[in-house]
């Protein structure tokens, strides 16, 4: 959603299109550079409504890591459409692959968040890894759909494949590894679906 999709959509409450435009800024600019004005802006609402809504830029972190959770739950429930484990997380991987110009730019949306908040002393209460976990249960569950007795540790190779290639993808700002990185995730994938347990 860009910021003339907010202004467009009146159902879109204020304090939604404050989060969004949050969401948005901080995985643009990152948390520390980020201020409730820049937020304000991006969401075209007068800095003096902002405090109505979130006192401090800690709330709309929170608020920011409940969207990412939402957004993933979302895109978890859509998925859950498709025939079967192996598809459902192909799904996925095509997913991160159409992001990969925003990668690019500025790596993976829950990663580069939670890297930066646990730079804290508080790591915001472990709240990113929480949302990471979503990913690695769901991915967990897939894999032991497939019948893998391993799918706790296939889980977790999923997920830091994507991590790792969107870090790379944002460090030499190629999408095209991204592409090349999905191909393979999809290809072992299918392997895997293919050998016993």
């Amino acid at each position: 959603m860009t910021k003339s999709d907010a202004q467009l959509s009146p159902k879109i409450g204020k304090r939604e299109r404050l989060v969004q435009a949050a969401m948005r800024v901080f995985y643009e600019q990152g948390i520390e550079k980020t201020t409730i004005a820049d937020i304000a802006r991006e969401a075209d609402v007068p800095v003096g409504n902002v405090y109505y809504y979130f006192k401090t830029k800690d709330q709309f972190i929170a608020a920011v890591i409940e969207l990412h959770a939402q957004v993933l739950a979302g895109a978890v429930t859509e998925l859950a459409e498709l025939p079967g484990p192996a598809d459902k997380l192909k799904a996925m991987v095509r997913s991160w692959v159409e992001q990969r110009e925003m990668a690019a730019r500025f790596g993976c949306p829950t990663g580069s968040l939670a890297a930066e908040l646990d730079k804290r002393e508080d790591a915001f209460g472990g709240q990113p890894a929480r949302v990471i976990g979503l990913l690695v249960e769901w991915a967990r569950e897939q894999f032991v759909a497939l019948g893998r007795a391993d799918a706790a540790e296939l889980a977790v190779a999923f997920v830091a494949a994507y991590q790792g290639i969107s870090l790379l993808t944002n460090t030499f700002r190629d999408p095209q590894l991204m592409v090349t990185e999905g191909a393979r995730l999809e290809r072992w994938i299918d392997e895997l679906a293919q050998e016993p347990g």
